[in-house]
């Protein structure tokens, strides 16, 4: 276990890049700040090479100074050890780089797909809905109710194939869940009856819009 503090030496360089706190450093990295407490305690060794690309650039140090001047072995020993160490750097930087490139074009991949889909579910709503919208505005006894269905069918099949669900119908009388439940007006225990005003959602476990409800 090394003894040695690299704390002042981090310290000044993020003084020279004008980040106040190690806090404030493993935001602008993106790392753990147990990450950050490893190199300044001269345990380089132990953290992972991702973790290094990314303070590389925070701290404007090279990789492989930022090595040399936070590792607690020596290396300066042996320069032929010291030039193949210098490779290995730079090959795991390129190889770095291009994973970061091959994630952010299957992310931009997988956005297209997700837009494409999106689009084919909501195909009705988007060719009929403007000449419906016109015809509503042309024409004043134009009922309401024929555009419901351009909207709420493709719209129910989208939350489906999310996994979206309501908590509950507008008008429907629930017991009062706080949890589930937020109240427009007045007061209410849980369990006791309220209206939904408007429905909230969950996508499996997880809320995503409570229900809006009133006392009975």
């Amino acid at each position: 276990m090394s003894n040695i503090d690299f704390t002042q030496k981090l310290q000044k360089l993020m003084q020279r890049v004008g980040i106040s706190s190690f806090k404030a450093l493993s935001r602008a990295a993106g790392v753990s700040e147990h990450q950050i407490l490893r190199l300044r305690q001269g345990k380089l060794e132990q953290m992972r090479v991702d973790v290094l690309l990314k303070l590389s650039p925070v701290l404007q140090m090279p990789l492989s100074e930022l090595i040399t001047n936070f590792s607690s072995v020596e290396l300066l020993q042996n320069p032929a050890a010291n030039q193949e160490l210098l490779r290995e750097i730079t090959n795991l930087k390129i190889e770095y780089d291009r994973l970061q490139l091959q994630l952010e074009q299957q992310r931009e991949i997988l956005l297209q797909e997700l837009q494409q889909s999106t689009l084919q579910m909501l195909e009705s709503l988007l060719l009929q809905w403007p000449t419906a919208a016109k015809k509503a505005q042309e024409d004043p006894e134009f009922a309401a109710v024929k555009i419901v269905p351009l909207v709420q069918k493709p719209l129910e099949k989208l939350l489906q194939r999310w996994g979206v669900e309501a908590i509950a119908s507008v008008g429907t009388q629930v017991p009062y869940d706080p949890q589930l439940h937020q109240l427009m007006e007045g007061k209410a225990q849980p369990g006791e009856l309220v209206k939904v005003r408007y429905t909230g959602y969950l996508q499996g476990d997880k809320l995503l819009y409570r229900a809006k409800v009133s006392p009975m």
